[in-house]
């Protein structure tokens, strides 16, 4: 039987290119997971996204804010850190607008965000897998430093990221509940984080703003410990009620967790984020608390986290960049 209210959600559009098909994802309740009655968890799947992640919504923010500024002239070569969501997100758009797309981003990423970048056109260079996404970074800064034919959108201080999520996806939220007792993301940029919370505070103050942070030392893709010494620029710390440590072996567990009783097939990071989520909903009466699946799960099969036992994944689990 379908829930009063929710027979008519549209389920697509008719859009004249792939851009514009970025946003407008689903918020999806999911129960199996509410740790109480009175508690609702909803996951806003950002994995329906054109290239599955919530990138897309940042790389289109991020063209069109240079298009708009003059910033950026026709077929020059865009340069950009990545963990590989962004890239994939940036060469998508730059495949479609013309532009040369070089991507910095950590060598033990797995084999499918590589290959997607090149079926897409675009060249990659590897910093140390070791020092995350954070080397990324410094090796893409250094780089556009001393060469003016590159143009850096640089996710990490870019305003646009935040404001695609302030005009987006936080709008797309409210849209559908009334009430947003907490709102719980990834440590990554601060663009989701930033843009989302503030946007939610905006229409009511009491809302929690939760960030899923990494272990200090843990091998992280797309998210971060700020103990690891870096501070992305866009993010706005005071918006933040509460960081939570989440170890990469419980974002494995949960990644299952929710393929397994859910459904829901995202990427490592929502694993994560979705560990802090019902975490949160366990501290609370009721209300609804609403987490971003960054992601989905197709980029990260080669690792087998899907399929192996978490005793066989041990090894994969203390090298490999997931987030």
């Amino acid at each position: 039987m379908i829930e009063p209210g929710l027979e008519n959600r549209p389920c697509g559009g008719r859009y004249g290119d792939i851009v514009q098909a970025i946003g407008h994802t689903p918020l999806v309740e999911l129960k199996r997971l509410s740790p109480k009655p009175g508690v609702r968890i909803y996951a806003k799947l950002e994995s329906h996204n054109p290239t599955g992640s919530v990138k897309d919504r940042v790389a289109r923010a991020l063209i069109e804010d240079a298009e708009e500024r003059g910033a950026i002239a026709p077929g020059q070569t865009i340069l950009e850190p990545t963990s590989g969501n962004t890239g994939i997100s940036l060469a998508m758009i730059c495949s479609r607008k013309g532009y040369p797309l070089k991507v910095v981003m950590p060598d033990n990423v797995t084999v499918e965000r590589t290959q997607l970048l090149h079926m897409y056109g675009a060249e990659i260079v590897y910093s140390p897998g070791d020092q995350g996404s954070n080397g990324a970074v410094a090796m893409a800064l250094e780089m556009a430093e001393g060469d003016a034919s590159y143009y850096m959108p640089y996710q990490y201080g870019n305003q646009a990221n935040p404001r695609a999520h302030y005009e987006g996806t936080a709008v797309e939220i409210l849209e559908e509940l009334d009430e947003v007792t907490a709102f719980v993301a990834g440590l990554g940029t601060g663009g989701t984080l930033t843009g989302t919370g503030r946007r939610l505070k905006e229409e009511n103050p009491s809302t929690l703003v939760v960030a899923a942070e990494p272990l200090q030392g843990e091998l992280v893709q797309g998210l971060r410990s700020l103990d690891d010494g870096f501070i992305p620029p866009i993010l706005d710390l005071d918006l933040l009620d509460r960081k939570i440590f989440v170890s990469n072996r419980d974002s494995v567990v949960w990644t299952k967790k929710l393929l397994a009783e859910e459904g829901v097939f995202a990427g490592v990071s929502s694993g994560a984020i979705a560990k802090i989520a019902h975490r949160v909903a366990s501290e609370i009466d009721e209300g609804n608390v609403v987490f971003v699946v960054c992601d989905d799960g197709w980029k990260y099969l080669s690792s087998g986290v899907y399929t192996k036992p978490l005793e066989e994944l041990e090894e994969v689990i203390e090298t490999a960049s997931f987030w």
